[in-house]
C-alpha cells in the first residue's frame, strides 16, 4: 500500500498538497492571494516532476491515491493525507513507515498547526525547543524529533 511514487501519480499528489494546504493553512496565513494563485495543482504537479524530488516521495495508494510523504534524509519534510480520507490512518502508516524504513528522526510544522503537532506527538516526536520563522512569512515553524 506504500510505495514510492511515480510520474503517473503527479496529479494526486498536487491535488492531495494544494488542497490539504489551502484546508489547514488558509486560517494561519490568511492569505488567499498565495492559497488560491501561487498554490496551483498544475504548478505544484510541475515541482514533483523533477525526479531527484519525486524519487524522495512516497505514497499510500490503496487503488487510490490517498497520502503522500516527502523524505529528506532523517527529516519529514512533508505529509498530506487527501481530506477526504482523514481520519482512517493513513497519516499514521505514513510516518511510521518513515520511521521504519527511514529511521526519520524529525519533522518541522507550523507552531499554530495544533493538530500536526499532536500527531507527531502521538508517534513518538517531542518539541525540542527550536523555532524559526516560515521564510517569507510571520508565522513560526517549530521542529519535532525523536530519539
Amino acid at each position: 500500500m506504500i510505495r514510492n511514487a511515480e510520474p503517473k501519480d503527479l496529479s494526486r499528489i498536487a491535488e492531495i498538497l494544494v488542497f490539504t494546504k489551502r484546508i489547514k493553512y488558509r486560517s494561519i496565513f490568511h492569505n488567499d492571494e498565495y492559497s488560491f494563485n501561487e498554490l496551483q495543482v498544475v504548478k505544484v504537479a510541475d515541482e514533483f516532476k523533477d525526479k531527484e524530488l519525486l524519487d524522495k516521495v512516497w505514497i499510500y495508494d490503496d487503488g487510490i491515491v490517498k497520502g503522500m510523504i516527502h523524505l529528506e534524509e532523517k527529516e519529514i519534510a512533508e505529509l498530506y493525507v487527501d481530506y477526504f480520507f482523514w481520519k482512517e490512518g493513513i497519516g499514521s502508516k505514513l510516518v511510521e513507515f518513515a520511521k521504519e524504513k527511514f529511521d526519520s528522526k524529525f519533522v518541522w510544522t507550523l507552531e499554530k498547526n495544533e493538530d500536526a503537532i499532536r500527531f507527531y506527538e502521538a508517534h513518538g516526536f517531542k518539541l525540542n525547543g527550536k523555532r524559526q520563522l516560515e521564510e517569507g512569512t510571520p508565522e513560526y515553524i517549530v521542529m519535532l524529533e525523536r530519539d
